[in-house]
C-alpha cells in the first residue's frame, strides 16, 4: 500500500515513475481543507519551470485582444481558484493521471499588457522553452489571441497540426480596427503561417450573427470541417468525434477549447456570449472523444470572471482543462 502522509493528504507510490521523477499527487480534501493553502490549479505543486514534467498547466493571463467584454486576463487565478474541487481520478472514464504523468502548475507567462504584438513574442518564446523539454502545455487562458504565438512554437516541434477548435466563432478574421492580431484572428494568422495541416482541422459550435451570409466559407475553402451549433442540437457528440478521430489519424493535434463555445446559460462569464451554445455534457464529449488522439498541447480560453459572480464559468473551465489532461497519450485507465 502506498505510503500516506495525515499532514499532506497525499500519497506517494515509490513505483510510479514518469520521465525518470515521482509522480505528484495533489493533496485530497479528505485530509486538507480546500479553502487552505495557495491555490495552484488543481492544488499541484508549483514549478518555475517545465523540465522533468509530462504535462504542465500554465496561465496566460491576458485580454489585450479582446474585441468586447473585457476580464480574460483574470481567467487563469479564477480557474485555478475553482479547481480545488478536482479529485485525483476522472470517475466518468477511470482515468489516473497523477498514476500516468507528472504535472505541476508552472505558473503564467509574463505577459506584457500593455502590448500585444510583445505579448505573444513573450508567448512564443515561453512556450519554445515548455515545448523543448517534451512537456504537453494545458494552457489556462486569456483572451483566444494566444492561441496564435503558441502554435507558432507547437508547429516549431512538431510541423503543421492538426487542430480541433470549439467556439461560438471560427477566429478566422483578416483585419479588425487596422489590427491583423485579436482574439477574432487567431487562426487566419496560422493558416497564412502553415501552422495548420488543414485537411486536419474541425471546428465545432460555431453560430451567432456574422457580417456575411456564410461566415464560415474562408474556413471551408482552407478545407477545415466546420460543425455549425445546429448540428449539434438535441443529440449527442460522441458520433461525431468519432469522425473526427478518423479524420486527425495519427499526426499530432492541438485542442482549442474557448468557453464561449457553451451557451451562456452555463458559462455567462465569458467576453463574446452567443445563445444558443453547447452544453457542458456536449463539451466532455468532444474532449473524451479525443482520447486515442496525438495530443501535443491544449487550451481553454476567454473566462472572464467579472462577468460571471457565481465562479461557475471558471469552475467549469477547470473540470474542462481536468478532462483535457485525462485525454493525453500515455494516460492510465482503470
Amino acid at each position: 500500500m502506498a505510503p500516506c502522509s495525515s499532514r499532506t493528504g497525499g500519497c506517494l507510490n515509490p513505483d510510479r515513475r514518469s520521465s525518470g521523477s515521482r509522480y505528484n499527487v495533489p493533496p485530497s480534501a479528505e485530509f486538507v481543507a480546500r479553502v487552505s493553502g495557495i491555490p495552484t490549479m488543481a492544488k499541484l505543486p508549483h514549478r518555475e519551470t517545465a523540465d522533468g514534467l509530462d504535462a504542465a498547466f500554465i496561465g496566460v493571463p491576458i485580454d489585450t485582444g479582446t474585441s468586447n467584454r473585457p476580464g480574460a486576463r483574470f481567467g487563469p487565478r479564477q480557474i485555478r481558484v475553482e479547481s480545488a474541487m478536482l479529485r485525483a481520478y476522472n470517475s466518468g472514464t477511470r482515468a489516473a493521471p497523477y498514476e500516468s504523468l507528472v504535472v505541476a502548475d508552472i505558473g503564467d507567462v509574463n505577459v506584457n499588457v500593455y502590448d500585444l504584438k510583445d505579448t505573444c513574442k513573450r508567448i512564443r518564446e515561453a512556450y519554445r522553452k515548455i515545448l523543448a523539454t517534451g512537456c504537453i502545455p494545458l494552457t489556462m487562458g486569456g483572451d483566444h489571441t494566444i492561441a496564435y504565438p503558441i502554435l507558432q512554437a507547437v508547429a516549431e516541434k512538431h510541423g503543421p497540426v492538426g487542430l480541433v477548435h470549439v467556439d461560438a466563432h471560427a477566429d478566422t478574421s483578416d483585419v479588425v480596427l487596422g489590427e491583423k492580431i485579436g482574439h477574432g484572428t487567431p487562426f487566419r494568422r496560422c493558416v497564412e503561417e502553415g501552422l495548420l495541416d488543414c485537411q486536419r482541422v474541425v471546428q465545432i459550435g460555431l453560430r451567432g450573427s456574422g457580417y456575411s451570409a456564410d461566415s464560415y466559407e474562408w474556413s471551408r475553402e482552407q478545407g477545415f470541417r466546420v460543425v455549425q451549433v445546429e448540428e449539434c442540437w438535441f443529440k449527442s457528440l460522441a458520433p461525431l468525434m468519432s469522425e473526427v478521430r478518423a479524420q486527425m489519424g495519427s499526426g499530432p493535434v492541438y485542442l482549442s477549447f474557448d468557453i464561449d463555445a457553451l451557451d451562456p446559460g452555463f458559462a455567462p462569464g465569458t467576453g463574446t456570449p452567443e445563445i444558443a451554445g453547447l452544453t457542458p455534457i456536449q463539451g466532455v464529449e468532444i474532449i473524451r472523444g479525443c482520447r486515442g488522439l496525438n495530443l501535443v498541447g491544449c487550451d481553454l480560453v476567454e473566462v472572464s470572471p467579472p462577468y460571471d459572480p457565481t465562479g461557475n464559468t471558471a469552475l467549469t473551465g477547470a473540470n474542462l482543462l481536468f478532462e483535457m489532461l485525462c485525454v493525453l497519450p500515455k494516460m492510465k485507465y482503470y
